[in-house]
């Protein structure tokens, strides 16, 4: 390892020296040079050049100059000029042209868009972190981060590192770090997040840092933070890669050093800490034992800021008179001793932080300039829009997912059977925050070796044409109108619109079920058997789906058509199967159930108590009106995912909102709750929809349920809601115990309207972002202050108009230039 710090030393130290002369690591490549250094195994990084552009032109510029960097990592950085000499795969395809490649072991390793590798910063970097990408852990939440802490602890230290960005110069020092020293330290890499919360750092700060965590720390130790999170020490220098070596060798100091000596003659701290200032204090025979642990309490505090000396006064070596405690010195020329008596630890402690605090003051004040700035841009819209702003310098890798485009649309979805694309605008705030979950399920189908499944974006910013499906264009979906958007694609049929939720579990849960055909056609017992009871696939373990079986005696019965019809309209949400002929008289003639039929299985159901359909449905739409009914709970718990679902069946909502139980009793309680809730359905629910919300598992509802009142009510409560006739909000009497037969009561109430609502619905309207975001207010004040001055003219110079008629008539040509002052934009 010492021999890769010294390399990496040299490199920082000589800083330009490659350049002063004038020698560089970027070698032109031939076919053959290509094939021969595959062969051997060399690490390459390289670029296929197609034709000249201002913006390669650029790259290559970069690209020479990261060629010096990377080959001290023994990276052969270089490129192939296709016009002279044709590699094939990478000189036959015009797609490479704006991607860099990275071989290693003879194969192809990974693959760069040259928007991510746009300076030599970036190239670096980049590579780096795809050599070290088994080394460099990257953490997104502190569960994950406790994790690593637990299996690193009494074995390794970590170096915890946030850039802000993949790709920058601080990006790149971590990387250069990682490779020197990732045999003796765990190191993790982080771009925001809640780990950020656990850190103490304001997610709107640009300024990297880095962390060390003390997890390797000696069974001996005095280690004052008794805790499973390993105690950590932040970097307080800028990062660098010769700030960051600095900061290791600084951890890797003795945390206290006893000495016998006074302070005067110990020798000022030697290489490589060099820059740091000593802090002594003095320890009595007496109290020695004492005097070590509080040293080192301090020392844990000092960590990364000063190196802490215990001076044992029993030594006759030290003259320093009893009166002081503690003494100090600063690096520097010179070697000056300055004595103290302190009071408090935290003295000391003030002593280096002060000039640290003034820094963060500094970078503080900075900081909200830059906020006061972008306030009106980064707290406009929604959580959504704000998280999206917060993250805007994250660059997604997008590796996983193909680009589709005008020319490559139709050529991408028939090579796979089936093409999940994304329809979405770079600036729209729900597309971006959609645009990551929708790369993690391409990433997880990608480690699952599912390889039926492209996974593809278009940007309808700028592929205008494909997005609108013009005229003459001919692909399989309507114009996009909404965004985000996801298509599921197949060969030679329509097109397929994902409906569900924003999120990667239920993206992912529809893709696999989409997989699956529909109707999964069943031939024998055994194979229905297994379709209502087995998991359909082993991504989807755990998750029991609902299922529609289709029972005809003939592939030719009147009705199969009508179920199949339906069946691919549930494609996704769903599982469909049919049984024909003579396995399908068996399997009814076994249950009671006269064929044709359709038989629905709720998930909320057992597999032996079937909802038995009629199959005479004259339209697919008809059977699947039935289909829902059948699979819809007589009372379903409302979350988050179903709520959409549930309001669009156009009935009001009666709603049992439940706290979190804390023991088996309480959770006794609910249940009997919910129980006597099925009773009102019985009875008399033609005109609702009764559901209830378990607050623990949606803590959402607490809000919904202090906006429907006005306030927090006491637990269980019970209201009326979503009222086809009004937007009055019904409260259940809350100190009445909820019986079915009191509620029913109730219910008649509030129809007589004897009952008083308890509040009403917001109106739902849709503010802009901001004052200045107001177009229409803006257009309608102008115009109204328009028509009033007009008015007012026209009434003093009535008595001149006919004198005047020729100057009106000019003016009157020119007025529909003027009439707006503040025009609004073409789109809003």
């Amino acid at each position: 390892m010492w021999t890769r710090v010294a390399v990496l030393l040299l490199w920082v130290g000589c800083g330009g020296c490659t350049e002063k002369a004038n020698t560089s690591g970027l070698i032109q490549y031939t076919a053959a040079d290509f094939y021969e250094k595959l062969h051997s195994g060399k690490m390459m990084f390289l670029y296929f050049e197609h034709q000249g552009s201002p913006t390669i032109s650029l790259f290559l510029v970069e690209l020479e100059k990261s060629a010096d960097a990377l080959q001290d990592y023994g990276v052969l950085v270089g490129k192939v000029n296709c016009n002279k000499e044709v590699v094939r795969t990478y000189c036959v395809d015009e797609r490479v042209m704006h991607t860099a490649f990275l071989f290693r072991g003879g194969k192809e390793f990974l693959s760069f868009d040259l928007d991510t590798v746009f300076d030599v910063n970036s190239i670096v970097s980049e590579v780096l972190f795809a050599i070290l990408r088994d080394e460099v852990k990257y953490v997104h939440t502190d569960a994950d981060l406790l994790a690593m802490e637990k299996a690193a602890r009494g074995k390794k230290d970590i170096v915890l590192g946030y850039v802000s960005s993949l790709g920058t110069q601080d990006h790149r020092s971590m990387m250069e770090t990682a490779y020197v020293y990732g045999s003796r330290y765990q190191f993790i890499l982080i771009t925001g997040g809640p780990v950020l919360k656990h850190l103490g750092v304001n997610e709107s700060s640009h300024s990297s840092q880095v962390w060390f965590l003390h997890c390797r720390v000696p069974s001996g130790s005095l280690n004052p933070v008794a805790s499973e999170r390993c105690p950590l020490t932040r970097m307080r220098n800028p990062v660098s890669t010769l700030s960051l070596h600095s900061f290791l060798q600084l951890m890797e100091a003795p945390l206290v050093s006893e000495v016998y000596d006074d302070p005067s003659s110990v020798l000022p701290p030697q290489f490589p800490y060099q820059q740091t200032p000593q802090v002594f204090l003095f320890s009595r025979p007496e109290t020695k034992h004492l005097d070590l642990e509080t040293a080192t309490a301090l020392a844990w505090r000092l960590r990364g800021l000063a190196l802490l000396l215990l001076v044992h006064r029993q030594s006759p070596a030290v003259k320093t008179p009893d009166e002081y405690n503690a003494a100090y010195r600063l690096p520097g020329k010179s070697p000056e001793v300055k004595y103290l008596i302190l009071h408090s630890l935290d003295e000391v402690l003030d002593l280096f932080t002060s000039q640290e605090k003034e820094d963060e003051e500094d970078e503080d004040e900075g900081l909200q300039d830059e906020e006061e700035e972008d306030f009106d841009f980064g707290a406009l819209d929604d959580e959504v829009a704000a998280s999206v702003f917060e993250s805007r310098g994250n660059v997604l890798d997008m590796d996983s997912v193909a680009q589709l485009t005008s020319d490559n649309f139709h050529a991408t979805v028939a090579q796979s059977s089936l093409t999940v694309a994304l329809f979405y605008l770079r600036w729209d705030a729900v597309s971006t925050a959609f645009l990551s979950s929708f790369i993690e399920v391409a990433e997880r189908l990608e480690d699952s070796d599912i390889d039926d499944v492209q996974m593809s974006a278009v940007d309808c910013g700028e592929w205008t044409d494909l997005c609108a499906a013009q005229t003459g264009a001919s692909v399989p979906f309507q114009a996009i109108t909404a965004f985000p958007t996801v298509l599921l694609l197949r060969p030679q049929e329509p097109a397929q619109l994902y409906g569900g939720m924003l999120g990667s579990v239920a993206l992912h849960r529809f893709i696999m079920m989409s997989r699956l055909a529909s109707p999964v056609l069943l031939s024998t017992n055994e194979e229905a058997t297994s379709f209502l009871q087995e998991a359909p696939h082993a991504e989807l373990a755990g998750y029991r789906p609902d299922r529609v079986l289709g029972l005809f005696r003939t592939h030719v019965q009147t009705g199969l058509l009508v179920f199949t019809e339906a069946a691919q309209l549930l494609r996704g949400e769903v599982l469909t199967g049919l049984l024909t002929d003579g396995p399908a008289q068996e399997w009814a003639a076994g249950r009671a159930v006269d064929l044709p039929a359709v038989l629905v299985f709720p998930s909320w159901k057992t597999h032996t108590h079937p909802l038995v359909l009629p199959a005479s449905s004259s339209s697919a739409e008809e059977l699947l009106a039935h289909i829902d009914a059948a699979l819809l709970h007589p009372m379903p718990e409302l979350t988050v995912e179903n709520l959409p679902s549930f309001l669009s069946l156009g009935k009001a909502l009666l709603l049992l909102f439940v706290g979190e139980e804390e023991d088996e009793i309480g959770r006794r309680q609910n249940q009997a709750l919910v129980e006597e809730m099925r009773g009102v359905v019985e009875s008399r629910m033609e005109r609702y929809l009764a559901c209830w919300i378990h607050l623990g598992r949606t803590p959402a509802g607490m809000s919904v349920l202090g906006s429907y009142l006005g306030s927090m009510p006491p637990l269980p409560a019970l209201v009326l809601t979503h009222l086809p006739s009004g937007d009055e909000i019904y409260q259940y009497p809350p100190n009445s115990p909820i019986v079915a037969s009191s509620v029913v009561h109730w219910l008649k109430r509030v129809e007589d309207g004897s009952e008083s609502p308890a509040g009403m619905l917001g109106e739902d309207s849709w503010p802009p972002a901001a004052d200045f975001y107001d177009f229409l207010t803006v257009m309608d004040t102008q115009e109204s202050t328009r028509q009033q001055t007009h008015e007012e003219e026209e009434e003093e110079e009535e008595g001149e108009e006919e004198e005047r008629l020729p100057e009106l008539m000019l003016d009157a040509e020119a007025e529909p230039e003027m009439q707006f002052p503040c025009s609004p934009p073409a789109e809003v």
